[in-house]
């Protein structure tokens, strides 16, 4: 079992930036693709980014490329998501997940979920 617990979002201005943390506890965050989803009002939950299990290695959907960076530290269970450049279509809950196949851009990839966290961009 993997427990994930994300923080750090909140309420930003259009073209600002803030980063979201994931950090893991149970089995070791490691062992485990990383991913980043978002689900805004009426939206079904979307892929935004994964990253590998040594971290050398990340997936971006279309929409975030260049403006967002996904990251993690192994030695402290945390994964991180840095969002640049924000918009007000970015305004979503954000979840990260933990799962076992890479790549893996759907649900159905992940095994463990968090809780998520709010970010709304103003415009």
């Amino acid at each position: 079992q993997v427990q994930l617990v994300e923080s750090g979002g909140g309420l930003v201005q259009a073209g600002g930036s803030l980063r979201l943390s994931c950090a893991a506890s149970g089995r070791r965050a490691s062992n485990y693709v990383m991913g980043w989803f978002r689900q805004a009002p009426g939206k079904e939950r979307e892929f935004v980014a994964a990253i590998n299990w040594r971290g050398g290695i990340t997936n971006y959907a279309d929409s975030v490329k260049g403006r967002f960076t996904s990251s993690r530290d192994n030695a402290k269970n945390t994964v991180y998501l840095q969002m640049n450049s924000l918009k007000p279509e970015d305004t979503a809950v954000y979840y990260c997940a933990a799962g076992s196949t890479w790549p893996s851009t759907t649900l159905y990839g992940y095994n463990y979920w968090g809780q998520g966290t709010q970010v709304t961009v103003s415009s």
